[in-house]
C-alpha cells in the first residue's frame, strides 16, 4: 500500500506540472494578446487618417488665407469676407451666424446654448466630451480645449471660471450671433 506522503508528493508533483503548463498558456496569450492589441491600434489610426482624408474639408481644417486685395484695403469686410467656413474662427460680433463656424465649433456653442436654456451651469471640456460621446482621453478633451480657448479668444465664449466654459454675454442660439 503507497504512503500517504508518496501520495501526497505525486498529487503536488502533477499540480506543479499544470501549473507550469497554464504559466506557459498564460505567456503564449500574453504575448498574442500584446500583438492583437498593436495590430488594432494600428487599425484605429489607418481608419482615423481615412476619416480625415475622406473628410467633407478634405481634411485641410488649417488652410491658408488668401492674400488679401490692396486696392480694397480700406474696404468694410463683406459677410463673405468676415469667416470662410472651415478655416477659422472669426471674431464674434451681433448678428454673426454660426454657420460661418465649422461643425465642431457649432457642437460646441450648440450644447453650451443647450445649458444655458436649461439654466445649467458651464461645461468643462470633460464633460464636453462626455456629451458628444467622445472617449473621455487627454487627447480629445485637449482638442475641446483649444478649440473652446479659441472661441473664448475670439468672442464667442466666455470662461467665468478656469477650464469652465458657457455662451458669451450675447451670443444667441444657433440661428445667428445676437
Amino acid at each position: 500500500m503507497p504512503s500517504v506522503v508518496g501520495l501526497l508528493e505525486q498529487h503536488e508533483l502533477a499540480a506543479r506540472r499544470r501549473v507550469d503548463e497554464l504559466r506557459e498558456e498564460a505567456d503564449r496569450v500574453q504575448a498574442e494578446l500584446a500583438t492583437a492589441e498593436q495590430e488594432w491600434q494600428e487599425w484605429v489610426i489607418a481608419r482615423r487618417r481615412v476619416d480625415t482624408v475622406l473628410a467633407p474639408d478634405g481634411g485641410n481644417t488649417a488652410e491658408a488665407e488668401a492674400a488679401a486685395d490692396p486696392q480694397n484695403a480700406d474696404a468694410p469686410p463683406t459677410a463673405r469676407d468676415a469667416a470662410k467656413p472651415k478655416t477659422q474662427v472669426p471674431v464674434w460680433r451681433q448678428g454673426l451666424a454660426w454657420s460661418v463656424l465649422s461643425v465642431d465649433y457649432q457642437r460646441i456653442l450648440k450644447a453650451l446654448a443647450d445649458r444655458g436654456r436649461l439654466g445649467q451651469g458651464p461645461l468643462t471640456c470633460q464633460e464636453m466630451a462626455a456629451a458628444f460621446g467622445m472617449d473621455v482621453v487627454p487627447t480629445r478633451v485637449e482638442a475641446l480645449r483649444s478649440k473652446a480657448k479659441r472661441l473664448v479668444a475670439r468672442g464667442w465664449l466666455a470662461e467665468p471660471a478656469p477650464g469652465r466654459f458657457m455662451l458669451a454675454r450675447g451670443v444667441a442660439g444657433p440661428g445667428g450671433g445676437s
